[in-house]
């Protein structure tokens, strides 16, 4: 098992504070993509339509070159994010909030403005954790759009034999909810739109031998949108303000999962995913106002 020492952890905290910018012209491709993996009715997304709160996720992505491809699929460590070095990493959560009066629109020349925010480390019963909190904010000509925290979480290698969390049972007094179908299909068209190769995804000898799980991991990013869509589906009218989750645990292709939410107040819904267990996948809150 790797064990981080005090001169490996000051050498990742040095990350702390690098900025990385980068801009992009918003084209309308991946946002029709979004808009049939999602099964949205026509009509397809055109120039000018608003991007999606969390369409924003398709775009700015890396692209690594083959040869920087790492095993598990992800680009090599190092460049923008600290060379953290434990063999899993996973999108844990995240805190993004949308500025009112100006939203992201498909064929903006926007910018995306990333920093390096923490490093820190923690030892658990699985092992090694090193968490690592980036901020994105993204502008357009008229300002800043929208604002990220994003969380992501590096662990150590699955020990055989060693029993995993014991779950939580998910809430069962939702407003609405969809019913999603993982299948192979679908988390390899999201992990095109995304350009993620990570092969938890799609590469099921990669995830049940080498990593560990039972199957094919859904996105964590997949279930926040689909999360976010759902009160959007349902309350058409409103502007998604602000979203917070956090991933709770892993949701397999094996069998279908649901999104579900309800009010806590006028602006704001509790928001969560559950699996075919009843178990508790992720949870979070939207908060919503009028435009």
């Amino acid at each position: 098992m790797t064990t981080l020492d005090g001169d490996q952890l000051a050498h990742l905290q040095s990350w702390v504070g690098r900025t990385q910018v980068q801009h992009e012209q918003l084209s309308v491709v991946p946002m029709r993509g979004l808009h049939a993996l999602l099964d949205h009715p026509a009509p397809a997304p055109q120039w000018g339509d608003p991007v999606p709160p969390l369409g924003r996720w398709l775009y700015f992505l890396p692209q690594a070159a083959q040869s920087e491809i790492a095993q598990d699929g992800h680009p090599q460590k190092g460049g923008f994010l600290p060379p953290v070095p434990l063999p899993r990493r996973m999108w844990a959560g995240g805190r993004l909030q949308w500025h009112k009066g100006n939203p992201l629109r498909i064929g903006d020349e926007a910018t995306l403005t990333s920093t390096i925010v923490s490093v820190d480390h923690k030892s658990g019963r699985s092992g090694e954790l090193v968490f690592v909190v980036v901020r994105h904010t993204v502008s357009n000509d008229l300002g800043d759009c929208m604002v990220e925290d994003q969380d992501i979480v590096y662990r150590s290698a699955p020990v055989p034999g060693q029993p995993a969390p014991a779950p939580t049972q998910a809430p069962t007094d939702e407003t609405f909810r969809r019913t999603f179908e993982p299948t192979a299909a679908a988390l390899f068209r999201y992990s095109a739109l995304t350009f993620n190769a990570h092969r938890i995804h799609y590469d099921r000898p990669y995830a049940t031998e080498v990593e560990g799980y039972a199957g094919l991991v859904v996105h964590g990013p997949l279930i926040a949108t689909l999360l976010v869509d759902l009160v959007q589906q349902n309350h058409p009218t409103a502007q998604i303000l602000g979203f917070d989750f956090k991933a709770v645990r892993p949701t397999l292709d094996l069998q279908p999962f649901e999104v579900c939410a309800r009010a806590l107040d006028p602006e704001s819904l509790s928001v969560w995913g559950r699996d075919a267990s009843g178990y508790l996948t992720m949870q979070g809150t939207v908060r919503i106002g009028q435009p």
